[in-house]
Order: C-alpha cells, then sequence, then structure tokens
C-alpha cells in the first residue's frame, strides 16, 4: 500500500505542455551530497580513522555521531522536494561515508525510514576509510547490479597509492535502464593531473556501459573537487555546457552556467564558490531537438538545493554551508558542501 501511494504521489506532480495541455508527466529526481565526513565512532581496523573517535581531534562520539545523522538525514529527505513534496529523490548518491554501519544509521532516521530507503555501498581502499554510495527508494528504483571500479594510477611512482574508486550502480527508473558513477574524485591537495586521469577513466567506464546498451541513461555524480570549467571534466568526460552542443560520445554538464554566469556554487573558498559537486548525464537524457517529446526519461532541470538550516547564519563564516566543525568548534552542522539535484520528466502513459 506505501509503494502505491508513493507512486501515486509522483505521478500527480505532473506540468502541462502547451501544445497537448491534456497529458500528464510523472517527474523523478536524481540526488547527490557529500556527507562531509560520516563517521561512526569506532576504529575501523586498517583505515586512518583516528581524528572520528572519542579520543581523536574531534572528540567525536555518540551524541556528535547521533546529531549528524539526525541533520543528515533531514537535508536528505528534504532533497528534490521542491518538485516533489513527501517523494524526494529516486536516488541519491553520496561520498564521505565511512562504512555500511554508518548507512544503516542513516537509513534508520525517521525521515529516510519513513520512505524505506536502501543503500548500496561497496568497501573501497582510501586510506582514510571513506567510501561512496547510493540511497534508493525501492518503490522508485531497482537495483540490478554493483561494481567498484577502482581508480588507476596513471604514473608508476603512485603505484602504491590506493584512493576512491567509482562506485557503478546499475538498476531500473520508470521502467529505464539507468546508471549512476558515484564519484569521489582526487582532493586538490593532488595536481590536476589526478582528477583528469580521474575523468578520462570514467569517460572509459561510461563509453563502455553505452557499447552493452546504448539504452542505458548514465548519471556521472559527485563530489568531482574539480568546477565544471575544470579540465578534468571539459576534456576528461567531455561534458559540455550546451545541450544543443553536446554530441553523440559528449556528456552535458547543466552545472557550467550556474558557475559561470550565475556566479553560484555548492562550497565556498576564501569567500568564493567552487561548483565541485555534480551530476553530468549522457546525451539519451536530452532533448536535443526540442521536440519536447517525453515518451522517455528527458532531463528537464536541475538545482542546487538550499535550505536556510544548511547555511552559516552568524560568524566567520556567515554565508558558507553549515558544517560540522570549523576551526576547531563543533557547529551541529551539515556539510560542508549543499547537496545537488537534476529532475527528470516522463509521460504517464
Amino acid at each position: 500500500m506505501k509503494k502505491r501511494h508513493l507512486l501515486t504521489a509522483v505521478m500527480l506532480c505532473f506540468f502541462a505542455l502547451q501544445a497537448s495541455a491534456q497529458k500528464k508527466f510523472s517527474v523523478y529526481a536524481v540526488g547527490f551530497y557529500n556527507q562531509e565526513n560520516l563517521f561512526d565512532t569506532c576504529h575501523d581496523v586498517g583505515k586512518n580513522d583516528y581524528e572520528f573517535l572519542p579520543t581523536g581531534s574531534y572528540r567525536w562520539n555518540g551524541l556528535k555521531y547521533s546529531h549528524k545523522l539526525k541533520n543528515m538525514s533531514r537535508a536528505l529527505a528534504d532533497l528534490g522536494t521542491d518538485m516533489l513534496p513527501g517523494v524526494g529523490c529516486a536516488i541519491i548518491g553520496l561520498s564521505e561515508v565511512e562504512n555500511a554501519k554508518a548507512l544503516e544509521d542513516l537509513v534508520a532516521q525517521e525521515p529516510l525510514h519513513a520512505r524505506n530507503m536502501k543503500f548500496v555501498h561497496v568497501e573501497g581502499p582510501d586510506r582514510r576509510g571513506v567510501d561512496c554510495a547510493l540511497l534508493y527508494n525501492p518503490a522508485l528504483f531497482t537495483v540490478e547490479d554493483v561494481q567498484l571500479h577502482p581508480y588507476v594510477q596513471e604514473l608508476e611512482k603512485d603505484s602504491a597509492f590506493l584512493t576512491r574508486g567509482f562506485l557503478t550502480v546499475q538498476g531500473r527508473l520508470a521502467g529505464e535502464k539507468v546508471t549512476a558513477i558515484v564519484c569521489h574524485w582526487p582532493s586538490r591537495f593532488s595536481e590536476s593531473f589526478y582528477r583528469e586521469s580521474a575523468g578520462r577513466q570514467v569517460r572509459v567506464l561510461k563509453d563502455s556501459l553505452l557499447r552493452v546498451d546504448p539504452t542505458n541513461k548514465i548519471f556521472v555524480m559527485g563530489d568531482l573537487n574539480d568546477d565544471p570549467t575544470d579540465k578534468s571534466i571539459t576534456q576528461g568526460l567531455q561534458a559540455k555546457s550546451e545541450i544543443k552542443k553536446t554530441g553523440d560520445d559528449d556528456m552535458y554538464n547543466p552545472w557550467y552556467n550556474l558557475l559561470v554566469k550565475q556566479g553560484t556554487g555548492t562550497l565556498q573558498y576564501n569567500g568564493a564558490w567552487n561548483l565541485f559537486d555534480q551530476i553530468i548525464m549522457t546525451p539519451n537524457l536530452l532533448d536535443r531537438k526540442g521536440k519536447k517529446d517525453y515518451t522517455n526519461l528527458t532531463y528537464l532541470k536541475n538545482q542546487i538545493f538550499r535550505r536556510d538550516y544548511l547555511i552559516q547564519t552568524e560568524g566567520k563564516y556567515k554565508g558558507n554551508p553549515k558544517r560540522t566543525h570549523a576551526g576547531g568548534v563543533w557547529l551541529d552542522g551539515y556539510s560542508d558542501h549543499l547537496p545537488v539535484v537534476v529532475y527528470l520528466v516522463k509521460e504517464q502513459k
């Protein structure tokens, strides 16, 4: 019964086309959110998670962990509700999650538990222990295959250094094949080369999936640690900023113009916005000819998701995303990144 009610709620969220006002359309949301160190309070053997222990530098204890879970579940449940109130996202990519235990605790929080949200996670090689994951609503998305594709070092001198791979989850959304490649590319402490390498590797992965099934609708999502204007994305992924300029072998990046033309982003550094959190898509999700034929899942719009509670309202970091810690002080916040979401539309049959 709950599944039927949820699907009904999604179907009721429609818009009318000028040329065919009697048609109805279902809308779906796909999100991404960097969790900013969602660690539990226990040590994972072989991982450098000592900062996030009760004896660590953050004095990470049960109280702080329970607040973190409550805060993040609130934001994740709200994500996508501007267009889909009470429903939210069908899938949400996550980064900076320590382990399956943290994810179990996260989806057990009431806002997510109420929607029966599930998760996909594969333990990765990151030395700090942070991984990517995927939350999904099983009433809207069905998981069919899960793979963690490793990040391969291109330089021999780095061969012993292991970092986060590319979590690839294939499934069905609105009856169509959809794949999410959830990423957390090398940080800005590393040279641009390493993120450019990530872009090249993900493009190869995307191309291999499309060779198997050209109808597969692919989202590359994550904290890419680069802006939409950087080489890792414009050249590595071959992501274009305009739908009409997106070729068959390219990807489309709807975040480019938000940063370049509107000057907004998902995190701040020295008072300036960056837009590292992106959801980039294959052209089979686009209405490239402007026909407004939505018989298949089609990209509708994108959004940097903001709520007042996600923004610091006072002090040195006023106007920044309200993070968990800043300057050694526990702020009881959310993340140093804002979440992002894209909306898809499909005609009801």
